[in-house]
């Protein structure tokens, strides 16, 4: 696939559309958007655009595609996939500067907002009008909303509220050849043709860039209450998920985590700490939340009898608001503890809630197989399993080619256990060659027709998703 890199003549034209200030070439920019949160990978572009508004998104991918110059849409850089890595030059397309919350409608209970919004900033606002975004990535505090909405992104509260695409009513976007357009309607049902909305909703910026986004709200619980529970089996900890829902419960997050990942992030600075007796395997961080609470007290008095005829040791209640953020930044600081410690490679494994502690089980076999340590935690309430593969003592040609084949395993017996290759992370560069795992052929070449309907050239985002692209 061969693309034209931005020569004289287009930096003549991007200064027409663009203030020097916002067409950067300089190193510092060049390297901050040539890598995000996805291993060590590094691709430079050959320029980095920050436009500000829909008419100078349109106005340069209009030029983009009349010079057939790649297009690769950048949010903060927190992805885990190498979506918004530019693999193969030309444009950065760097949407912070498109940061602006347009209007929060208390009346109908949405929010519109541009994509380079960071997603806790989005959160407090509406809170503040007493209304409530659940969608929480762990990156909540950097990442950008469109670049959620992009990726479809989930989280803790996945487990009771769903992910970004059930909160997704419209979406303002711009296509390859320029043209603006919006994909849906402000309304909470739509059974009006096809859903482009949804289309575009994890589409990891390969049709379209967003630039609006219409999300829909709902009333924010006044309540909380948090639970850690410690485990001497991590197989325990995973089969006490499914009992939890089978006694009617809800949680509001339901989180797993093996011993080295919550050790490893008490050891990241300015971390709380908790007892980690050497007899425990794992945890559970479970929430519930609502506007009772008497009622969420013996939601979690009930919670508490099932994991008690597991073998666990004594659950920590968490009682103030302190001791429960504490808490969640333990959880949230668990990938990049497990960054700083050791080269990884991080799988975003989703199976049936039952079948996790079968999928946990198969994650340890294999590692045994082919010679790696692995570092579980995810969002057990979904059966989304986050394994953190740990070079460790890996050779450079066992890492690089006997590891891949153990990842193709594990892809196999995700599938078979009725799960996916990714939950929440997308496909990007780095799962795009295990996409034969999940889909037939006549499915790829399903998405691979749509994609060429939206982008006939190949010029945005190109080389992600598919892996003959």
């Amino acid at each position: 696939m061969a693309f034209k890199k931005p020569d004289e003549q287009d930096l003549a034209y991007f200064q027409t559309i663009l203030p020097a200030d916002r067409i950067l070439a300089d190193e510092e920019h060049i390297t901050r958007c040539s890598s995000d949160q996805t291993e060590d990978l590094c691709y430079p572009p050959d320029i980095v655009l920050q436009p500000e508004s829909v008419e100078e998104v349109s106005a340069i991918m209009r030029h983009c595609y009349d010079q057939n110059i790649a297009v690769t849409p950048r949010g903060a850089g927190t992805g885990l996939s190498g979506g918004a890595l530019t693999i193969l030059g030309g444009v950065s397309l760097d949407m912070r500067r498109m940061n602006r919350i347009l209007n929060i409608d208390t009346r109908n209970f949405q929010v519109t907002t541009e994509p380079g919004v960071i997603t806790q900033e989005l959160q407090e606002a509406v809170k503040e009008k007493c209304l409530f975004y659940p969608p929480d990535p762990a990156s909540k505090g950097s990442c950008f909303i469109g670049g959620n909405v992009a990726e479809n992104s989930g989280g803790p509260k996945a487990v009771k509220y769903g992910v970004v695409k059930d909160y997704v009513l419209n979406l303002e976007v711009v296509l390859p050849n320029g043209k603006v357009m919006w994909t849906g309607a402000n309304v909470l049902k739509n059974s009006t043709g096809y859903n482009l909305t949804q289309l575009i909703t994890g589409s990891e910026g390969t049709l379209a860039i967003i630039t609006k986004i219409v999300l829909r709200l709902i009333p924010h619980p006044q309540h909380d209450v948090l639970m850690l529970v410690p485990f001497r089996s991590a197989e325990d900890a995973c089969a006490a998920v499914n009992q939890i829902f089978l006694a009617g419960n809800t949680p509001s997050a339901l989180e797993f985590m093996e011993r080295d990942a919550l050790e490893w992030s008490m050891r990241f600075p300015q971390s709380a700490a908790v007892p980690l007796p050497d007899d425990i395997a794992a945890h559970l961080l479970i929430e519930v939340d609502g506007n009772n609470p008497d009622q969420l007290m013996a939601d979690m008095e009930s919670i508490a009898e099932i994991v008690s005829h597991f073998d666990i040791d004594e659950p920590l209640l968490a009682d103030t608001y302190d001791q429960k953020q504490s808490l969640w930044a333990l959880r949230r600081k668990v990938g990049e503890a497990v960054k700083s410690h050791s080269v990884y490679k991080e799988e975003d494994t989703v199976v049936p809630r039952a079948e996790l502690a079968e999928l946990l089980r198969i994650v340890k076999s294999i590692g045994k197989q082919y010679g790696f340590k692995s570092v579980c935690y995810g969002h057990a309430g979904d059966g989304n399993l986050h394994v953190n593969i740990i070079r460790g003592d890996l050779s450079e040609q066992d890492w690089n080619e006997k590891l891949p084949q153990g990842i193709r395993e594990l892809f196999k017996e995700v599938v078979r256990l009725g799960g996916t290759i990714s939950g929440e992370h997308g496909i990007g560069l780095v799962q795009k060659g295990y996409m034969d795992i999940a889909f037939s052929k006549a499915q790829l070449q399903l998405m691979r027709d749509i994609k060429a309907v939206f982008d006939p050239k190949g010029l945005l985002n190109p080389g992600k998703i598919f892996a003959d692209v």
